[in-house]
């Protein structure tokens, strides 16, 4: 079946790159070797979801709107798009092509994805990011990103403005908090973190990401659905690697079982 006829569990959009990772606890002066591992916040978050078997595919680089296969776009379980993808043209207009065409088909995930060397001003931002709020139908972010969406700062303020916005669900990610999601139905969750001995934060919020998707599509609660989340983004906190790290399903098991 050619590639564009398939039907994917999750779509992403947004960057694709490669970091060199040096030699871990080396300084930087006699490292010798290096590690070439896939990066970029989309792309983690498509691998993160692999990782736990499910069918994913990442587009990236799109130059002009008609390169988009919209029938997969649609087509797809999951769609994920990100703040990053908003802050430049092409991706720009691409990313809000792709949201316009699948139309709140399925699950629609816009990670806020604030990075603030990206935009000239926070006010450049508020607009596109409303607009790609009104087809989203869950939104997930940390509360910097949150406070560009929406103004506010506090979780549960953030919650109910993403949800007034357009989300059905909004999960609200506060680091030492844990994460703080609210569904419009009423629903509400507030999952406290997993404690690891952290080596490299790099990619955790990513497993988050593809764990979440992973979550929503299995039909799980709400509450089951952030612990494992949470213990996905702890195991790669734990690790070296980025996208290399992301954990295979047992492995956030057995996280989970250790308490």
């Amino acid at each position: 079946m050619p590639e564009s006829a398939r039907s994917f569990d999750l779509i992403t959009m947004g960057r694709t790159g490669v970091d060199l990772c040096p030699q871990s606890g080396v300084p930087l002066t006699p490292v010798a070797t290096s590690d070439k591992i896939f990066d970029g916040s989309a792309t983690n978050v498509a691998v993160a979801a692999a990782r736990l078997g499910r069918t994913t595919a990442v587009i990236t680089c799109a130059g002009d709107t008609q390169e988009l296969d919209f029938f997969a776009i649609r087509a797809a379980r999951v769609l994920w798009i990100t703040g990053t993808g908003l802050s430049r043209e092409p991706g720009r207009s691409a990313t809000l092509a792709a949201l316009k065409a699948r139309d709140r088909a399925g699950t629609t995930v816009f990670d806020l994805d604030w990075r603030p060397l990206l935009w000239a001003d926070p006010e450049e931002a508020r607009p596109y990011y409303a607009e790609a709020l009104r087809h989203a139908t869950v939104a997930v972010g940390d509360l910097d990103a949150c406070e560009i969406a929406t103004g506010a700062r506090e979780p549960r303020a953030c919650a109910e403005e993403l949800l007034a916005a357009g989300a059905e669900l909004a999960v609200v990610r506060q680091g030492p908090g844990g994460v703080l999601a609210v569904h419009r139905d009423g629903a509400s969750v507030q999952a406290p973190p997993v404690s690891v001995e952290a080596v490299d934060g790099h990619g955790a919020d990513d497993a988050f990401g593809g764990c979440l998707v992973h979550g929503l599509l299995s039909g799980w609660e709400l509450e089951k659905t952030l612990l494992h989340a949470n213990a996905a983004g702890a195991l790669v906190a734990s690790r070296p690697a980025g996208s290399a790290a992301m954990p295979t399903e047992s492995e956030v098991e057995g996280l989970l079982a250790r308490g």
